[in-house]
């Protein structure tokens, strides 16, 4: 009884919730219009759950504060990252509450909190004709049957954003169902201190998503009194996304289709909205039956080499039967950029693209074709042992057993699934080490950073937990040097408060020797801890001002402005990013503005600061990031856009940037999560890798690899190197894991669902005859890995100019960690001609002449001389086609 009362609630929240307060707001909502139709309305829209929050959003709104950045915060309507525009909204659909609550409002005017079944809704009028009397209510069909406080993940199809002029950004079908897995996990009843107990929150995961099933099943079996056909329309559709979230396809697509049919009867206005969303499904379900989750090879490398044909294509044909439905029906088809897109992946599946496509819907293959060619990257993953699937989650490549190998850690959004170790065998092999490690119950973690903390020479692990979600502790990972890990989080003083986070940095603020720890939360204050040398830390995040709120995505760390002190960059995803000047006392200054790199207004995301130019100061990298692949399949069609993109500031000293971005030709949209950098030609200039990503199945977009000429601009170099993947990207690595000298792509792929989950990917750089040299530093004043150390090379390639090349020690981008040590490309026939090393923390220099290139060695901070270092050179996965350069077995 105890288990059908839950499902019985479970079912009363879904149809409640959703239901009655998303899916009342309207069908099809699209962004802000000057024009609405005859008997619509313009408006923006805020939802909450609480008359808490309700009140506080109400008094933001009447202190002056944008409706649209409160709406951005707090609000969980699915039109809540596009400001919570709502453009033609019927008032006649609108529940009779909002009704009354429209009806005396004035163009402008923002009503007073409205009570809806469960949850509080703060309108404001924009434009259109209101009734004056509430029309009787009516539901809508199952459209918006998805909600997520603060992330903009559950917008449906159909819906736009409202980021400035231009073309309204188009958004996916609302496909995946983890949305309303989140909110089952929300409202289920839960033990105190459960966000410190990681099993219970996969238990907690797993009973609300099997008692909500229940509950929606027993809806259909057992219709409540009154119910009416919309009613069944919405739990088909919530059923549908449970199922499709745990990657069930058939169950989806089944319930889409009852859906679908009683729309047709009943509903047609629901009929192309579940159109769209049966030929996502069918094509999702397609490509998980044919292995492209998880045996992917090339079947979702883009654009495809040869046939990518199916061996099983009735689902593919069922994909393209609904997208071509879809377009057929759609009245404005230059706004389904997206779906054509997904029309021509289902093509693809079916060995007939480009050709067969229909000549209005074809995009063609040459608008993705690389600007130049530097050799084709090979999967080699499942020969090295790195055969498995997972969902989205972070990668951390270091030599953990300090043994001269590069070892990898892996962990999984699946809040059930174990933090991952594999242990390099040496021989282009890895083993998975998890449960001999002591890691194997650390699960769940978006993203993952290591540091030796405690200056004892092993490198230790930090597991960041949360994102997207709710707040969960981190877990910091002590190495004990014996190929064991200690959870000692508690201890160490970082497990309260849990937070929502995926990105933190090591750096040391006061330039003691120990490496303190910044960590950017979703809408919660940063933290900054402060390493007080006992293994313990202190919380100084308020008293070093730096403790400010923001749904914060991506935190890097550097000295921009030359004065020995590091310096944090804060990327959030909404309201302008935060730049904090060191003071030099442990306190921090918000300097953005006058630095040029507050980027208000847009949707930041990845992030680092690296020398692009190699002039001698870190410039700034940040990603744009939008839950839109319209607009990314927009601008590789040169059609007009709305959504930013990625940008690139240079460093001009004095503490100011330069915006570069469209000289350096990075002025290009894409969905970027996971993202890192590296130098993939060992040319000295650093390159960028791009895992595009989002949380719907239809979020599919080509991965992107960015080759620097000479630091000059970028060049997109995807489809020659063959690393495009379709599928979702995060944590991002370059890494040599051979010690040949050549940095291959460590690339974590898979989604927000288990229904996403995918294949681990090691695209195996395919050489060059350029020179290179590794550099590992050990601080003995400085912190022992030497995060922060800045290496210059003074190098002339053969019949050049001397040069210079610069790299500061750390693990690079925001998502995805770099091993700490340095790989440095070199150029051709290079000899070093000064190799220098500063270390701000103890501010000295070292110098060194008659460096050889092609070698590894280790330098200690005041040594006179540096070492060579011994090392086993190898393959992953064998030799086929690889060009390389004998690495150094010692003097």
């Amino acid at each position: 009884m105890k288990m059908l009362s839950r499902s019985r609630a479970a079912v009363r929240m879904i149809l409640r919730v959703l239901a009655c307060v998303l899916a009342s707001i309207g069908p099809g909502m699209q962004v802000l219009s000057q024009n609405a139709p005859n008997g619509s309305v313009d408006l923006q829209v805020i939802v909450v759950r609480t008359a808490a929050d309700a009140e506080q959003a109400a008094q933001r709104l009447q202190k002056g504060e944008d409706f649209a950045q409160v709406a951005r915060e707090v609000s969980i309507d699915p039109n809540a990252s596009a400001g919570g525009f709502v453009r033609g909204a019927d008032p006649a659909n609108l529940r009779p509450e909002l009704q009354s609550a429209l009806a005396p409002l004035h163009l402008g005017q923002i009503s007073n909190p409205v009570s809806v079944s469960g949850a509080f809704v703060i309108l404001k009028l924009l434009g259109g004709a209101v009734p004056v009397a509430p029309a009787a209510s009516q539901s809508v069909t199952g459209q918006h049957m998805a909600a997520k406080s603060g992330t903009g993940q559950g917008m449906g199809p159909g819906q736009k954003s409202a980021t400035g002029s231009g073309h309204a950004i188009q958004f996916p079908a609302d496909v995946a169902g983890q949305v309303l897995a989140d909110i089952l996990f929300e409202r289920y009843p839960k033990p105190a201190g459960w966000q410190q107990d990681l099993q219970e929150v996969c238990a907690i995961r797993r009973k609300s998503l099997s008692e909500g099933i229940a509950g929606l099943e027993n809806a259909l079996a057992h219709p409540p009194e009154g119910a009416r056909t919309e009613d069944e329309i919405q739990t088909h559709y919530a059923l549908a996304q449970l199922n499709a979230y745990q990657g069930k396809m058939d169950g989806a697509v089944k319930e889409w289709g009852a859906a679908y049919k009683l729309a047709a009867a009943s509903v047609p206005a629901g009929v192309p909205q579940l159109t769209e969303v049966l030929g996502v499904a069918y094509l999702h379900k397609a490509r998980m039956e044919n292995g492209v989750f998880s045996e992917p090879g090339a079947l979702c490398i883009f654009p495809p080499r040869g046939s990518a044909c199916f061996a099983q294509t009735d689902d593919s044909k069922r994909a393209v039967e609904y997208l071509t439905q879809y377009l057929q029906l759609k009245p404005e088809p230059a706004d389904a950029v997206q779906v054509k897109w997904l029309l021509n992946l289902a093509y693809m599946t079916l060995g007939e693209y480009p050709a067969g496509v229909p000549a209005e819907w074809r995009i063609a293959p040459s608008l993705f074709e690389s600007e130049e060619n530097t050799g084709r990257f090979v999967d080699v993953a499942p020969a090295a042992g790195l055969s498995f699937v997972s969902m989205a989650g972070g990668v951390a490549v270091d030599d953990f057993e300090n043994n001269g190998l590069l070892d990898i850690f892996v962990s999984s959004y699946d809040v059930c699934q174990g933090l991952r170790y594999f242990h390099n065998n040496g021989d282009g092999t890895f083993s998975d080490r998890s449960a001999q490690a002591g890691v194997a119950d650390q699960l769940g973690g978006l993203n993952l950073v290591q540091a030796d903390y405690n200056n004892d020479g092993c490198m230790d692990l930090l597991v960041l937990r949360g994102a997207w979600e709710f707040p969960e502790r981190k877990s910091l990972l002590r190495n004990n040097c014996n190929g064991t890990f200690t959870d000692v989080t508690k201890e160490a003083g970082l497990a309260e408060p849990a937070t929502r986070t995926q990105t933190a940095v090591w750096a040391d603020i006061d330039n003691d020797g120990l490496l303190d720890l910044f960590v950017g939360n979703e809408n919660a204050p940063s933290q900054l801890f402060l390493n007080k040398g006992d293994g313990t830390f202190e919380d100084i995040s308020h008293a070093s001002h730096v403790d400010r709120t923001a749904m914060t995505k991506g935190v890097t760390a550097a000295d921009f402005d030359g004065d020995r002190y590091v310096d944090f960059y804060v990327s959030n995803l909404y309201g302008g990013n935060f730049l904090y000047g060191n003071n030099h006392d442990k306190t921090f200054t918000e300097v953005s503005e006058p630095a040029g790199v507050r980027q208000a207004g847009s949707q930041s995301f990845a992030t680092w600061f690296f020398d692009y130019d190699n002039d001698g100061r870190p410039d700034l990298f940040v990603t744009g990031y939008y839950f839109s692949t319209d607009q990314t399949i927009r601008n590789y069609l040169g059609l007009p856009t709305t959504a930013g993109t990625m940008t690139l500031y240079r460093n001009q000293g004095g503490g100011k940037f330069q915006d570069v971005t469209k000289e350096t030709r990075l002025d290009r949209i894409n969905t970027p999560m996971g993202a890192n950098f590296g130098d993939i030609d060992n040319d000295g200039y650093p390159d960028i890798y791009l895992a595009t990503g989002g949380p719907e199945y239809g979020a599919m977009a080509p991965k992107m690899l960015l080759r620097n000429h000479d630091g000059r601009y970028f060049a997109d170099v995807t489809d020659s190197s063959g690393t495009g993947d379709l599928d979702k990207g995060h944590g991002v690595a370059f890494a040599d894991l051979g010690n040949n000298g050549h940095e291959d792509l460590v690339v974590s792929i898979g989604g927000a669902t288990p229904g996403d989950s995918h294949a681990f990917r090691v695209f195996r750089n395919p050489g060059n005859a350029n020179d290179w040299i590794t550099v590992k530093v050990v601080g003995v004043k400085s912190n022992r890995a030497g995060i922060g150390a800045q290496i210059h090379v003074t190098v002339q390639d053969a019949g050049s100019a001397l040069r210079s090349v610069y790299r500061t020690v750390g693990s690079g981008g925001s998502f995805g960690a770099n091993p700490i040590e340095q790989h440095i490309g070199l150029g051709p026939h290079a000899k070093i001609v000064k190799l220098e090393v500063w270390w701000p923390m103890s501010n000295t220099r070292q110098s060194f002449t008659n460096v050889s290139a092609n070698q590894f060695i280790e330098i200690r901070e005041f040594s006179k001389d540096y070492a060579r270092v011994r090392r086993k050179s190898f393959v992953m996965g064998g030799t086929g086609g690889l060009k390389t350069t004998a690495a150094s077995a010692g003097p």
